[in-house]
C-alpha cells in the first residue's frame, strides 16, 4: 500500500472512532433527558395527587393547583435558564396523572393545565405553538395510561389551547392551529370539532 492509501485509511478510522464518539455521546445525553423527564413526571404527579388529598376538596383545588404547578415550571425554566418547551409535556403529564390518582376530572384539569402552559409561555416570552403542542402532547399521553377518554382530552386540550391562545391574540391563535393540526391528525372527530368549518 502506497503512503497516501495507508493516509486515507488512517483518516477514515478516525471518522468511525468520531462518529462512533459523538453516537455514544449522544445516546447518554438523550438516556439522561429521559431520566430527567420522568423525574419531572414523578414529581408532579405525587405533588398534585398529595396536595389534593390533603385539601380534601378536588373539584375546587385542581384549577388552582394546576394554576400554580405551571407557574411553577414556568419559574423554574427562568431560573435555570432552559427552555420552557422542554419541561411543558412531563408537567403536563404529571398534573393529569397526579389528578387521575385521586379520581379528579382528567377532561377539565387536560385543558386548564394546556390554558395555564399557553398564557404562561406567552408571558415569558416562549414559543406559543410549540408549548401548546408539548402540553397538549403530555395531557393525550398521560390520559393513555390512566386509561382516560383519550378522544375527550385531546378535544378539551386543543380547545384550551386555542381558547388561551384567543386571549393573547390572533398570531398565537394562528401559531397555536398550526402546530395542532398534526395533534388531531388521525382522529378526526377531533379535528371537526376542534377546527370546524365556518
Amino acid at each position: 500500500m502506497n503512503a497516501k492509501a495507508v493516509s486515507d485509511m488512517e483518516y477514515q478510522e478516525g471518522i468511525g472512532k468520531a462518529g462512533t464518539e459523538v453516537k455514544e455521546g449522544i445516546i447518554s445525553s438523550l438516556k439522561a433527558i429521559n431520566e430527567i423527564e420522568a423525574e419531572i413526571v414523578s414529581l408532579v404527579r405525587n405533588t398534585v395527587s398529595n396536595t389534593l388529598r390533603a385539601g380534601g376538596e378536588v373539584a375546587g383545588q385542581t384549577l388552582s393547583i394546576t394554576k400554580d404547578v405551571v407557574k411553577g415550571a414556568i419559574t423554574a425554566t427562568e431560573e435555570v435558564g432552559t427552555s420552557l418547551v422542554l419541561s411543558t409535556k412531563s408537567v403536563a403529564k404529571g398534573i393529569v396523572m397526579g389528578v387521575s390518582d385521586i379520581g379528579g376530572d382528567v377532561v377539565t384539569v387536560a385543558s386548564q393545565t394546556v390554558k395555564g402552559a399557553v398564557k404562561g409561555a406567552a408571558e415569558v416570552g416562549a414559543n406559543v405553538g410549540l408549548v401548546a403542542r408539548r402540553a397538549v402532547d403530555g395531557v393525550i399521553e398521560a390520559t393513555k395510561e390512566v386509561g382516560g377518554n383519550v378522544t375527550e382530552v385531546a378535544k378539551a386540550a386543543v380547545g384550551g389551547a386555542i381558547e388561551a391562545a384567543g386571549s393573547i391574540g390572533n398570531t398565537a391563535v394562528k401559531a397555536v392551529k398550526d402546530v395542532l393540526v398534526g395533534v388531531v391528525e388521525g382522529v378526526k372527530e377531533i379535528g371537526s370539532v376542534a377546527f370546524p368549518k365556518p
